[in-house]
């Protein structure tokens, strides 16, 4: 492991606190396996892994089981304490070796360019800080590593932009665990440097009624071969 120590002695505190919703998207998250097509995309996220791999925002572990043999490992960084413990668990049951660790993505605990991949499932919408995040992503990306994202953000037309914008500025974050809707997560790794791959517009769900939480995008971004990490 290349985590970084936090200091002997000193009480870890939790970035990240929300129970309520913990639990909430923890019922959500399996059913929408099956209901809305995450199985799936989960696989088309993962497919074609290999090495060491950081999966940030971990959740309750739902991408476990999907990771190929090929991955030597996974170091899962998962904020909040309820679904880090289920992430915990769903990593026992993993076929490749998966470590669950607190921290932020703001502040990721692990030494640099230690990876070999990195994977971003439903988590820039959250973060308090998206282009720190991204920087922390960069930092611990080797040299020309891979970074895989499933993301929903901004999409529509004007009337449902005008939705997502509003509920950002309302209810939605306070009742989602501080998630927002009309982030745009390609531009935002454009602009942290990410050199963009394919990637492709996805709805969750398929097909049926849009909602704000509707329009996704799935795809592979790298960071550049000639990066040097930041001191």
């Amino acid at each position: 492991m290349r985590l970084m120590s936090a200091g002997a002695g000193t009480p870890a505190r939790d970035p990240v606190h929300h129970p309520l919703f913990a639990r909430f998207y923890a019922r959500c998250s399996v059913a929408a396996e099956t209901r809305l097509g995450m199985a799936a995309t989960r696989e088309r996220l993962l497919s074609g892994l290999s090495g060491r791999v950081i999966e940030i925002g971990a959740g309750n572990g739902l991408n476990f089981a999907r990771y190929p043999g090929a991955v030597a490992e996974v170091v899962a960084i998962e904020p909040e304490r309820s679904l880090r413990q289920l992430a915990a668990q769903a990593a026992v049951r993993a076929e490749v070796p998966v470590d669950v660790v607190p921290g932020a993505a703001e502040a990721l605990p692990v030494k640099s360019e230690a990876y070999d991949a990195a994977v971003l499932s439903l988590v820039l919408c959250s973060v308090r800080d998206v282009q720190r995040a991204l920087a922390e992503v960069r930092r611990v990306l080797r040299p020309g590593g891979e970074l895989r994202f499933f993301e929903h953000g901004r999409g529509g037309g004007p009337a449902m932009l005008f939705t997502q914008r509003t509920l950002d500025r309302t209810v939605w974050p306070l009742l989602s665990g501080g998630c927002h809707l009309s982030r745009e997560p390609v531009a935002e790794l454009r602009a942290a440097g990410f050199e963009l791959g394919p990637y492709r517009r996805v709805f969750l769900p398929e097909k049926g009624l849009r909602l704000p939480s509707s329009y996704c995008v799935l795809g592979v971004a790298r960071k550049p071969p000639e990066s040097r990490a930041e001191s």
